[in-house]
């Protein structure tokens, strides 16, 4: 399309972009968001501030497109007083929420576009997927034998680095209302105008809300976080994503296929005690208490609007007569809501059942004796309804509506999602020792461990007669999931996940806890799969023989024996790239799957992989279809478990169409990385020959510079905002692990990533690619590695993601935070690592240019290109703002409250414009 002029104002915003034709409304929303924020800015803070935010923007764009240098800029921005600072950073950061919003819904418009094509088919759809490997081969047999063990379940974890407060995420989902009724610009004049006023009232209320609260969040306030995804977004999405898949499936195969339930959901809210005082054994009671009242809820809304939907008669239809049995025993369960019931309805069976059920509901939340005993007892009340209606033709009078409510007591039971549990190992260790009564427990050979674990397992080993306080909470967490589980369901508790594990007595400690607490089932077995979390690269090497050491344990065999002889197993993304940098990482977690999976064929028990992938790239983000279809043959097998963290659980969850979508793809990879994996390829074995390669150069130059460098601790903390985010309320963990502070080591990887995309640098996602790529191209030449970015997911999946890094990344105004550290006491440390940096940066570019055959960055991705240059001239302002205040701050002794949350506000508004940051 031809490009707008700066004449025409509601244009301007626009002026320097080509919008796809297929991106024509996108253009439109993004004008008509953009203008409403100018309107309130305006009447909020008036027009010469409006001209301020406009003549900043106007510069951004300018030095952009002229590639001028960023010295203009930043002067402008230098001194600002502190509260237009302020509303300054919140003035950008409206307007790439709007872009935000307006890409989502675009989204869902691209998708309402496919299903009205012919063929109706989106790529990466369970519609794509199955009609692909229905093309391919796979019949209808076979897919309905792995639909009966297949399980996506994405886990929403407690330590985001952006947490959208819940009064923000409705007002977000007001306007996305909005904007998706007029999805196809069929509103009326009327309703458009009323649907820019509700947009308007929501985004000045959103401008009069303080994005962060005034207190340190607690872990209730993370639970109301998640909370809103699982009971507002996934509890509707669920029994439509089944729906989705059955017409796929019946389109494709020509039969009707009964689906079981695919999805499940998991939190680490309330249950991750790894490094984190404030969660224990009340914080998991109160998380599940909490969760199990939002699914009550929903489903006493569900109750209602069923009974008003099945007015069935029995003067005109039959019911079977378990329902109306069902219906006099509740009639005597609680006679006086059945005294309320009202008389008219009395030939209504359906309608009166369904009011009962509700008051049941009620009572199960009380606690009273008419409640429900269990999740497993409600669904079969909606599956008695559903039997019925389809028993006397109410296929198309109601059982659709009452198949949507059993898939979601099917899935949510009376949990909502898996409560995950998660210690890091020396805590166990510690509780043993005291218990044990030996101090020295941690230092033992592990052969006298094990058997030492052996005997208490078994019951022989006796125990203080008084609890030690050392070991006092990590028993109150096993017997709270004792007396839990019986009432919540076997689902209630996912994996046991131990930090830092690097032996088999690590994962028998957990079941030595577990029996001391006397945390086991009718069978004497501890009722918990524990799972062991690999996180350093050195771990993940070991992991094979940690795994092998465990299968041949005789105890622990019997253990996963009660379990199904499935073990699960958590790879950490996280701390092993900030150990190794992200080409050892990637290389190490794609070596470990591959081990284990054929060690699980060797020993007969099977692997279920849990990735504990980040939002950002070095923390293994990115798109979960492609590291799905990357990862090694037999690796998946009909299972996916991975974390969603950060501002990735707000881009993919927080509108339920995207949801959908997400599901949608993830759910497909996962059935062709099963059915059709990639065929075996010859060259291979050279391609892992030079990865390995790649992973141990890159590792070394990473190494040199994070870990290995005297000075590179002072400059970390001078050129990023390690010093603002450590004081974040933005989780209720510490930013650090405890212990004496060395280095980066005892920072977690959150904050540790965090702070480099804060800064425009993006350097855990690169550092080292770029001396491994040369050396390797010199060795082996551009065009094997060109074939293996072309040809090799793995390796194609970890360039393309490095790309993305570097096209988000601005050295000129990472230059500028760079600075910051040019007089410290250990001198002028930009001076000395500056261009140790900027010179990696440039290899690193350019050794992807070269292998892809570009010229630029994103050059083959022109969607996401233009995504990330309608953001830039609103974030390059609020970077600039943020050195200059992190200059003054420091310089006051860090002292100034005013300050700092001016501070605060530049964290949160450059981490909604780079997204990918945590």
């Amino acid at each position: 399309m031809t490009p707008t002029t700066a004449s025409d104002p509601a244009d301007e915003p626009l002026r320097t972009f080509d919008f796809a034709p297929t991106d024509n409304l996108l253009r439109e929303d993004v004008k008509q968001l953009g203008a409403l924020v100018g309107e309130i800015l305006a009447e909020q803070r008036g027009p010469a501030f409006l001209e301020a935010v406009e003549r900043l923007r106007r510069a951004a764009i300018d030095r952009r497109e002229s590639n001028a240098p960023v010295d203009d800029l930043a002067t402008a921005l230098h001194g600002v007083d502190l509260a237009h600072a302020a509303d300054l950073v919140r003035a950008f950061a409206s307007y790439f929420q709007a872009v935000n919003l307006a890409e989502r819904v675009h989204r869902i418009r691209r998708r309402r576009d496919h299903e009205r094509a012919e063929h109706g088919a989106q790529p990466e759809g369970l519609l794509d997927t199955v009609t692909r490997l229905a093309g391919e081969g796979v019949d209808a047999d076979t897919m309905a034998a792995l639909l009966e063990r297949l399980r996506i379940e994405p886990v929403f974890t407690a330590h985001p680095t952006e947490a959208v407060r819940r009064v923000l995420l409705e007002k977000e989902r007001q306007i996305v209302t909005c904007l998706v009724a007029d999805i196809d610009r069929g509103r009326t004049p009327a309703e458009r105008r009323a649907d820019r006023e509700r947009m308007r009232l929501a985004l000045t209320a959103s401008w009069q809300t303080a994005e962060a609260p005034a207190a340190r969040q607690s872990v209730n306030d993370e639970f109301e976080h998640v909370g809103f995804y699982l009971a507002e977004v996934l509890y509707r999405v669920l029994p439509v994503f089944h729906e989705t898949l059955a017409d796929a499936l019946e389109s494709t195969y020509g039969r009707t296929f009964e689906l079981p339930p695919l999805l499940g959901f998991g939190t680490w809210v309330g249950g991750d005690m790894d490094g984190n005082p404030n969660v224990g054994a009340d914080t998991i009671a109160a998380s599940l208490a909490g969760q199990r009242g939002l699914v009550l809820a929903a489903y006493r809304r569900d109750l209602r609007a069923l009974a008003e939907l099945l007015s069935q008669s029995t003067v005109r239809v039959q019911v079977d007569d378990a329902v109306l049995e069902r219906l006099e025993a509740y009639r005597a369960l609680m006679p006086s809501e059945a005294a309320a019931l009202k008389p008219r309805h009395a030939d209504m069976p359906y309608r009166n059942l369904l009011t009962l059920m509700e008051a049941r509901l009620a009572a199960t939340a009380r606690e009273e004796p008419a409640g429900y005993p269990d999740a497993a007892s409600f669904l079969g009340d909606v599956q008695l309804i559903e039997a019925s209606l389809l028993a006397h033709g109410g296929e198309h009078a109601g059982a659709f509506a009452v198949r949507r409510l059993r898939r979601r007591a099917q899935c949510f039971g009376f949990h909502l999602a898996s409560l995950d549990l998660r210690q890091d190992s020396a805590m166990h260790d510690a509780a043993l020792a005291a218990l044990l009564e030996n101090p020295d427990w941690a230092d033992r050979p592990v052969a006298e461990r094990v058997a030492a674990l052996h005997e208490v397992i078994a019951g022989h080993q006796p125990t203080p007669a008084v609890e030690p306080e050392a070991a006092a909470s990590t028993l109150a967490v096993f017997r709270t999931v004792a007396e839990l589980r019986p009432r919540l369901g076997t689902r209630a508790f996912g994996p046991y996940i131990i930090s830092m594990s690097r032996t088999a007595a690590d994962a028998l400690a957990v079941l030595a806890l577990a029996r001391i607490a006397h945390c086991v089932d009718d069978d004497g077995q501890v009722p918990l799969d524990v799972a062991p979390l690999f996180e350093t690269v050195a771990d993940l090497e070991a992991a094979p023989d940690t795994l092998r050491q465990l299968f041949a344990d005789p105890v622990y065999r019997d253990h996963l024996a009660a379990r199904g002889n499935r073990q699960v197993v958590m790879l950490g993304y996280s701390d092993s790239a900030k150990d190794g940098g992200i080409v050892a990482s990637r290389w190490a977690l794609q070596q470990t799957q591959l081990q284990l999976t054929r060690l699980a064929g060797e020993s007969g028990v099977r692997i279920a992989f849990f990735h504990g992938r980040g939002g950002s790239i070095s923390r293994g983000g990115g798109k979960t279809s492609r590291a799905v279809v990357a990862a090694p043959r037999g690796s998946v097998d009909g299972y996916l478990r991975l974390t969603e963290q950060g501002e990735v659980i707000h881009r993919k969850y927080g509108i339920r169409a995207i949801a959908l979508r997400n599901l949608e793809q993830a759910t497909g990879a996962v059935l062709r990385a099963t059915l059709r994996p990639r065929p075996a390829d010859d060259r291979e074995a050279r391609w892992r020959d030079i990865a390995g390669e790649l992973a141990r150069d890159a590792r070394a130059h990473y190494r040199a510079l994070v870990h290995e460098h005297p000075d590179f601790p002072a400059y970390f903390r001078a050129a990023t905002p390690i010093d603002v985010i450590e004081r974040l309320r933005i989780g209720s963990r510490p930013s650090k692990r405890a212990g004496p502070e060395a280095g980066v080591e005892s920072l977690r990887a959150i904050p540790w990533v965090f702070s480099w995309s804060q800064n425009r640098c993006g350097l855990t996602a690169w550092y080292g690619v770029g001396t491994a790529l040369a050396a390797a191209r010199e060795r082996h030449g551009d065009a094997v590695l060109a074939e293996m970015a072309r040809d090799w997911p793995f390796f194609a999946t970890m360039v393309d993601d490095v790309e993305m890094v570097l096209a988000k990344s601005d050295p000129a105004i990472f230059d500028r935070y760079s600075r910051l550290a040019s007089a410290l006491p250990q001198g002028d440390l930009h001076a000395r690592l500056h261009p140790l940096i900027a010179g990696e940066f440039d290899r690193t570019r350019d050794a992807i240019l070269a292998i892809k055959g570009q010229s630029g960055l994103l050059e083959n991705d022109a969607r996401l290109r233009q995504s990330i240059r309608l953001r830039n001239p609103y974030v390059d302002p609020i970077s600039l703002l943020q050195v200059d205040l992190l200059a003054r701050w420091r310089e006051g002794g860090r002292e100034d409250e005013a300050l700092f949350h001016a501070l605060v506000a530049t964290v949160n508004g450059i981490a909604a414009g780079v997204q990918n940051t945590g």
